[in-house]
């Protein structure tokens, strides 16, 4: 058997740097995607080695960007094994720029879930002809512990990474079929990416103080779990959404 092929999406820093890292050290060679990042992207795959990785531009809302990306990787590596969908569109973790209920639009929650569900759909599609044919196919889906424990409402963000489950969890019944596992890992607020650069002190320590390991978790924490459930040990684990937060929130 080969090296498997990773895709993972918004890997040109923060958690999805962080995966594509753990990963590629499992031996996968990694797709480095990035929507705008371009040297910072470079970068990641320059650390991890121009036999082993690839940054690639796409905007993973738009259908024909992503099957161009997906086009370019499997003539690099060949056909994509693992898709972790993490690509976070244009949301920061502030919880005083927060927009209150009665300044909400519509336009502000479908970014997100367009950023969340349209993006993992493009993904999952453009992949789909090759993950059919792998022995060790895997979906991937970054979450939230916000859904189960709004610390602060980040009420679009949130909701879109709700219908995220709902939407990994069809994919886990439909595509079982094919051997295809698909799951979603939610981590809690990490500490710390560009996303959440702009969150306060205050809440980073009502975060750690309010969990059971009494630390805020790292981006590495969650790259742990995505490449425990990229693995070959995760064959039997599908429909899943794992909180990786310090025992902050309890299932």
């Amino acid at each position: 058997m080969g090296k498997r092929v990773a895709l993972v999406t918004g890997a040109s820093r923060g958690l999805g740097a962080a995966i594509a890292r753990k990963l590629a050290q499992q031996g996968c060679n990694v797709i480095v995607n990035y929507a705008s990042s371009k040297e910072k992207a470079e970068k990641v795959a320059a650390e991890i080695g121009q036999d082993q990785a690839i940054a690639i531009q796409a905007d993973v809302r738009e259908k024909a960007e992503v099957e161009r990306m997906v086009a370019e990787a499997e003539e690099k590596f060949g056909p994509v094994d693992i898709v972790i969908n993490n690509a976070l569109v244009n949301f920061k973790f502030d919880p005083i720029a927060q927009a209150s209920v009665e300044n909400l639009t519509w336009e502000q929650y479908n970014e997100q879930l367009e950023g969340a569900v349209k993006a993992s759909l493009n993904v999952i599609q453009a992949a789909l002809p090759s993950l059919k044919e792998s022995s060790h196919a895997r979906v991937i889906q970054i979450g939230t512990n916000l859904f189960q424990n709004p610390v602060v409402a980040y009420h679009q963000y949130t909701t879109a990474k709700a219908a995220l489950i709902g939407f990994t969890r069809n994919m886990a019944k439909e595509l079982g079929q094919y051997g295809i596992t698909a799951n979603m890992v939610s981590g809690g607020l990490l500490e710390t990416t560009d996303a959440s650069a702009v969150t306060t002190p205050e809440v980073f320590t009502i975060v750690a103080e309010s969990s059971a390991m009494k630390r805020v978790t790292q981006p590495e924490d969650v790259a742990e779990m995505v490449a425990f459930l990229a693995s070959p040990g995760a064959r039997a684990v599908t429909g899943q959404n794992i909180v990786v937060d310090n025992g902050l929130t309890m299932n």
